[in-house]
């Protein structure tokens, strides 16, 4: 930099000039380099998996970085293609609210119907390496954007290996509590002692826990679990941790605590979250990223209004979980003898088949007492001032949903994570009860009742519920904990494209 004054100008001045148009000179190189920079988001066609991404995907273009979704083809084809149009072409690009959305093969042929999980876990781990090479070489490789981090979720851990393969850095966005994470990584490297097949009943201590005992803990680690795939997913995750330079989690630091903390030395994660619908947050709706892949029953709300403030009993078991005909009867039974309002998401199976519907005594008084709905707004129900409690599977995204909205929880977990999630809900969070299941998991209507009629009009479970609220947007406000995990994540992005420079 040249200076030429007709004027004599002090050392200090000088200094001070020279370091003014060297911030400015920064500032406009930084600002070039994050236009350049590019984040690939990696995920199958779950919605809730595609969800978190986006929106983890959404802060990270307010920071400056540019953001891709890649998926596969099946979400075009449910959530963004034209209902006009039957064409089976996917088309190669697609932007929605800034992040564009790229479609890859799975190998699965949707007119085939759907696949048993196993066996769709195998396609896509075949399939989708091939598939998604292909797309990086195809979107980034030599062009003008520079592919600086590739994150994905634990259930397409194959993304990684394609990721060395073009010497990119890999995130993993941990979809489960922080507590998941905790028992996955200790169980997958033998740190802690487990129920095994000698020694099933075994309980287990872990840092930042209460006991936990084997109902507690995940099935897919318990010795009679039936799956193969998703275990064996989940363990070459953990065995091969070195492969990931990240790991962020949907959740928050103030709801994990001593368990995040307990990570710190073995495996650091970082939370990021809640990383739930904008309108939970108290943020603008149509800045939002989330897809719905089932078109909910508004009409359900103008039912809601109607009814008498904290009278509703919400029972939703997710979009994967069908319950049984004797599950089904043991619930209306409990709404039944509790004389309680309840809104019913009973989602009919894919592929056709009977519709399922409530058992008839309940029927005959459901027109005034209840509503039955295939799908319903969620996030609108959760905050309505009609909803008395959230009777749920424990499904985390819908925990997260009900926590941001202040509401309190029944659980009635069924698999994988579910069980551990209605442990941290009832006996960690304060915010809910754990309904008492036999071996086979089934909850008798007694069960159901006492727990609706705990429930409803407990001040206790609402401050607990409307506390965990507050912290919740605490921590995705600026400066909170997970803006702050976030701004810290998209600096060493910058700080690695900047040194490989």
């Amino acid at each position: 930099i040249k200076f030429s004054f007709s004027f004599k100008i002090s050392t200090s001045l000088y200094l001070t000039v020279l370091k003014i148009v060297q911030q400015l000179t920064m500032a406009s190189q930084n600002k070039k380099t994050k236009q350049e920079i590019h984040v690939l988001l990696v995920a199958f066609s779950a919605q809730g998996h595609l969800n978190p991404l986006l929106r983890l995907g959404k802060s990270l273009l307010t920071k400056g970085l540019n953001v891709t979704l890649a998926t596969t083809e099946l979400v075009y084809h449910r959530v963004f293609k034209p209902s006009s149009t039957t064409s089976t072409t996917v088309p190669t690009t697609f932007t929605t609210n800034g992040i564009n959305i790229l479609f890859f093969s799975d190998g699965f042929d949707i007119s085939q119907g759907q696949k048993k999980v196993d066996d769709y876990m195998e396609l896509i781990a075949k399939f989708g390496p091939i598939s998604l090479t292909n797309l990086i070489k195809n979107n980034f490789i030599n062009s003008s954007k520079k592919l600086a981090c590739i994150i994905n979720n634990p259930f397409v851990p194959w993304v990684t290996k394609v990721a060395s393969e073009f010497n990119i850095p890999c995130a993993c966005l941990w979809i489960q509590p922080c507590t998941l994470y905790s028992i996955y990584y200790r169980f997958y490297n033998n740190f802690n002692n487990f129920p095994t097949l000698e020694n099933p009943e075994i309980d287990v201590e872990l840092p930042g826990l209460p006991l936990l005992k084997p109902q507690d803990l995940p099935s897919f680690i318990l010795p009679k679990n039936t799956y193969e795939t998703l275990p064996k997913v989940l363990q070459e995750m953990f065995q091969n941790m070195k492969s990931l330079k990240w790991v962020l989690a949907n959740s928050f630091e103030e709801l994990e605590k001593d368990v995040i903390f307990s990570m710190n030395d073995i495996f650091p994660i970082k939370a990021v979250g809640p990383l739930v619908p904008y309108s939970l947050l108290g943020r603008d709706e149509e800045e939002d990223v989330g897809i719905e892949m089932w078109k909910p029953q508004d009409s359900c709300i103008e039912w809601l209004n109607k009814k008498p403030p904290s009278s509703v009993i919400y029972i939703s078991f997710g979009s994967l979980i069908f319950l049984s005909e004797k599950q089904i009867e043991s619930i209306a039974k409990a709404l039944k003898n509790s004389e309680s309002n309840f809104l019913w998401v009973i989602k009919n199976k894919e592929g056709g088949g009977e519709k399922i519907s409530l058992p008839k005594f309940l029927l005959e008084e459901s027109e005034e007492k209840g509503m039955v709905v295939t799908w319903c707004p969620q996030t609108k129900v959760l905050v309505h001032p009609s909803i008395a409690c959230f009777l749920t599977h424990c499904g985390w995204n819908s925990i997260l949903e009900a926590i941001t909205a202040g509401t309190p929880m029944i659980g009635y977990p069924q698999w994988t994570d579910q069980p551990t999630n209605a442990k941290l809900v009832a006996d960690v969070f304060g915010m809910g009860i754990r309904l008492k299941q036999d071996s086979d998991g089934f909850v008798e209507s007694e069960e159901v009742e006492r727990a609706i009629r705990e429930m409803v009009g407990s001040e206790m479970f609402k401050k607990n519920a409307l506390e965990l609220k507050r912290k919740a947007r605490e921590a995705v406000a600026h400066a909170g904990s997970s803006d702050t995990n976030i701004q810290s994540f998209v600096d060493e992005i910058l700080a690695s494209v900047m040194d490989h420079h």
